[in-house]
């Protein structure tokens, strides 16, 4: 036996790993110097500055209240947590595919009697003695049984390599989760920011027409007025109180929104957010370039990663056309009584070097290779549809915040202007020079104009967000939970490994 462990041993030290087929290179997609839709091209300041707000872009808003309720949706938001317990699982499946590199080993124990069939010629267990006085035998067995399958042509390492590319795609799945919540919870805090604000317009123009009903019924009752006008004014009251009931609604389900993503019952946060604050104010246009979204985004970054598992079962189908060598061996001695287990003549083992070769599959393991190839291909070229459709998000989200700034200036100048137009329309009408159709116009027209200025704001603060997500920002330095189980052991030296369950 010492001889036949020798010629193994020394062959598995011949046999070294090579591992076979293509190797991943990382796809060189050209992309531009700068965006076409930023204000100029930036300049190595003002990337930094923004690379420096990337982590915390929220906390540019400079509200207390947002930070603390992104910070509590981060610790309790579920999808976070469901994310990663999905890497926690790859990475499970990752260790399986490794123990493949290590020897399998069982153990095993039994005790027993055997009936034998007594109506068999030429008896062969007791030659001695008639089968017929000896019909049964007690039998007591242990022993190990082994297998080692040796990787020389990188099949097992091909499988790790692939499934550590699905790890790293799990852990790149959730920083977009991260980025998700991020996105849906400021855009609907600065939502219910303008909400607020707009229920504020309505509420001062019910105050007003509920003063110009007073007015045009004073008058009525001193003979001046008309019951037209009476009429008229007491419907725009009324159309004003309509408008803020659905305000109403839309403010409680942003706040069961935001409380969802915070891993939160509904209604938790109707006490700090129902309070009205202001909007927040717009932080400053960040500037960025095309190489910084392609090394942030996490979509970006997870196609990558899917690209390089294809190729990795490119080299898995590969491996399939080389031999495969293993070491099957068991030690299992067998007799009668607890006395004779021990001795030489129950001894029974097996050791063998085996190879297994494909001859004839009918194209099957080619086909294989094929179709692993044509795959990979198919995820390079949706690596450069991610990248296309990612900076094509960031043009527009830059379009949008260029083009909504201007707005937001034209919609201040215009709510200042029909404000005072209704005030002067008022006072005219007071003193009798212009009819009350008048007041009314420019009434609809201030609510209009002071409305239209809090949805812009809205919108553009919502550019923000979009553009920031757009680039990628967020994940940055977050530790969003253990990525290793619960029970951890300390570090295993290889040969701890390799015996291990």
């Amino acid at each position: 036996m010492k001889r036949a462990l020798t010629v193994l041993l020394s062959s598995c030290c011949l046999l070294t790993s090579c591992v076979v087929g293509p190797k991943y290179k990382p796809d060189n997609f050209p992309v531009p110097a700068y965006f076409s839709a930023a204000p100029h091209p930036p300049t190595r300041e003002e990337i930094a500055e923004t690379e420096k707000d990337l982590r915390d872009w929220w906390a540019l808003f400079q509200d207390p209240v947002l930070d603390h309720l992104v910070d509590r949706a981060i610790k309790g938001n579920y999808d976070l947590q469901v994310a990663t317990q999905n890497i926690l699982a790859y990475q499970a499946l990752k260790r399986q595919a490794s123990a493949d590199w290590y020897p399998q080993m069982d153990a095993n124990a039994g005790a027993g009697t055997n009936r034998y069939s007594i109506d068999i010629d030429n008896w062969p267990l007791r030659p001695k003695v008639s089968s017929r006085q000896h019909p049964a035998a007690a039998i007591l067995t242990y022993g190990v049984t082994a297998s080692w399958q040796l990787d020389v042509f990188g099949h097992i390492a091909r499988q790790v390599e692939a499934q550590k590319r699905v790890v790293e795609e799990s852990i790149e799945m959730r920083r977009g989760v991260l980025m998700s919540l991020l996105s849906d919870l400021v855009s609907d805090y600065v939502t219910l920011r303008m909400v607020q604000e707009e229920m504020d317009v309505v509420e001062n123009s019910i105050k007003v027409a509920h003063s110009s009903t007073d007015m045009v019924e004073r008058l009525y009752e001193n003979g001046v007025g008309n019951t037209l006008s009476v009429a008229q004014a007491r419907a725009e009251e009324h159309t004003e109180r309509a408008k803020l009931p659905p305000l109403y609604a839309r403010q409680q389900r942003l706040i069961y929104d935001m409380a969802m993503l915070m891993g939160e019952m509904p209604g938790t946060l109707e006490p700090e957010l129902e309070k009205r604050e202001p909007m927040p104010i717009a932080p400053a246009f960040p500037a960025t370039v095309p190489s910084t979204v392609l090394i942030n985004r996490p979509d970006i970054r997870q196609s990558e990663r899917k690209y390089a598992e294809s190729m990795a079962r490119v080299g898995v189908a590969v491996t399939n056309l080389y031999p495969k060598f293993s070491i099957p061996l068991s030690f299992n001695p067998n007799a009668s009584a607890f006395y004779q287990l021990a001795q030489d003549y129950a001894m029974a083992w097996n050791i063998l070097m085996t190879m297994s070769v494909p001859v004839l599959h009918g194209g099957k393991l080619t086909a294989e290779i094929s179709q692993a190839r044509h795959q990979a291909e198919g995820s390079r070229l949706a690596y450069r549809q991610t990248v296309l459709n990612a900076f094509r998000e960031v043009e527009d989200a830059m379009t949008d915040w260029y083009h909504d700034n201007t707005q937001v200036l034209e919609r201040k100048a215009a709510a200042t202007e029909a404000c005072l137009a209704r005030d002067r329309a008022k006072e005219l009408f007071g003193a009798g020079l212009t009819p009350f159709l008048d007041v009314l116009n420019t009434q609809q027209n201030a609510l209009s104009a002071m409305e239209a200025d809090v949805v812009s704001r809205g919108l553009r603060l919502n550019d923000v967000v979009a553009l920031y997500v757009a680039m990628g920002a967020g994940w940055q330095g977050r530790n969003l939970g253990p990525t290793l189980l619960p029970v951890q052991k300390k570090k295993e030296s290889i040969l701890l490994r390799a015996f291990t369950r």
